[in-house]
């Protein structure tokens, strides 16, 4: 039988507990509040330093080198060596691994293992709606751009290493999984910029905020210059009519038109398009791209182009050629919209039998316009 003694003792511990709960949660809210009001500014600067470009602060990346491994309870790298980009430092760090003279990734140590440590301390902290709003003020800001660009370097990198790179296609992915973003990790670096702990990852930012990517071996880390130039649309993505998008001090780049790669000869036809030229082109995409520089209105009007028909799938176009068979045309929307909200236009070049928009369309999946019922139109 409990007696009151007991009872009352229990109440007391009950209440302490209750006590102890709420000052955690209040402790808890007090903190997600005061992050959320320092937010907004840390998003801004990791933002900046995302877009950064202009050589890197070598000085400061080496030491920001040295502060990882030291961190990582690793000895420091026996040296530093610099690349000009992203492609020169995969090479880099192939030729190095391959001699002994690198030693092995460790990766692991300096990047993986103190960043899910942190991680992890300010999920158990914030809780997972705290940590979920968190990142929605912070990493998610920057997240899309980020991963895009560094998707499209790693695409550019292997395209342009491959066939050089003993192993090939396969080789430049393996090496590539072994760098860090540096500057392009900033949207993680927001996160956590802050936090409790953080600390941890004091070398990774110092780096991030002076170079590009970098390899960290036993023996020696590979450090990349930042670009040189970065031209993106309102929307984020790599976007310029009149030269590479990106480009990197060791002559590495890319170019690209909204966000769609292009060779760096086609661009250099753009000032002199012509209404043939845009007809002579085969791949579907680098006509659209021809069209939305010269012009839609433009090109219909000085091609002598009239629309003959429109139905749900589109309109059609049709423009007579002396000497040779009309060009007919299927102007289609995309029903996706891209970042910024738009939807591409698309011009299909269909035979000169074709009479209406929908059998234009089916005709380009190899149907007849009576099979053509699509569930869902991308």
């Amino acid at each position: 039988m409990t007696t009151p003694t007991e009872t009352a003792q229990a109440a007391q511990a009950a209440g302490a507990a209750r006590d102890a709960g709420t000052a955690q949660a209040a402790e808890t809210a007090h903190a997600a509040e005061t992050a959320q009001a320092a937010q907004p500014d840390t998003t801004a600067r990791w933002r900046e330093v995302a877009a950064a470009t202009g050589p890197a602060d070598r000085p400061a990346a080496e030491a920001g080198v040295r502060l990882a491994y030291r961190l990582a309870g690793l000895p420091e790298p026996e040296r530093v060596v610099w690349a000009g980009s992203p492609r020169e430092g995969a090479a880099l760090a192939a030729r190095l691994t391959a001699d002994g003279k690198a030693g092995r990734s460790v990766r692991e140590a300096v990047r993986t293992r103190p960043w899910a440590a942190v991680r992890e301390r300010v999920l158990d902290r914030l809780g997972p709606a705290g940590w979920a709003g968190h990142w929605a003020l912070t990493g998610t800001q920057l997240w899309d751009g980020a991963t895009t660009l560094t998707e499209r370097i790693r695409t550019g990198v292997v395209e342009a290493s491959a066939a050089e790179e003993a192993g090939g296609e396969q080789a430049v992915r393996l090496v590539l999984l072994d760098a860090v973003l540096g500057q392009h990790d900033a949207a993680w670096l927001a996160a956590f910029d802050g936090q409790d702990g953080a600390d941890t990852l004091d070398g990774i930012v110092a780096v991030a905020r002076a170079a590009g990517w970098w390899w960290p071996y036993e023996k020696t880390a590979v450090v990349c210059e930042r670009p040189v130039e970065l031209h993106r649309d309102e929307a984020g993505r790599l976007d310029r009519g009149d030269g590479p998008a990106l480009a990197f001090p060791d002559g590495f780049a890319l170019y690209a038109w909204r966000g769609m790669p292009v060779p760096a000869e086609f661009l250099a036809e753009l000032a002199g398009l012509t209404p043939a030229r845009i007809r002579e082109e085969e791949n579907a995409e680098l006509r659209r791209v021809m069209l939305e520089h010269y012009g839609y209105d433009r090109y219909l009007e000085e091609s002598g182009a009239e629309p003959v028909q429109r139905d749900e799938a589109g309109v059609l176009w049709r423009i007579e050629l002396d000497g040779d068979e009309p060009l007919v045309m299927v102007e289609v929307v995309n029903s996706t919209p891209e970042p910024d909200g738009t939807h591409r236009v698309y011009w299909l070049r269909v035979p000169p039998r074709v009479r209406t928009a929908r059998e234009g369309v089916a005709w380009t999946f190899g149907l007849e316009e009576a099979d053509y019922t699509p569930q869902r139109e991308t």
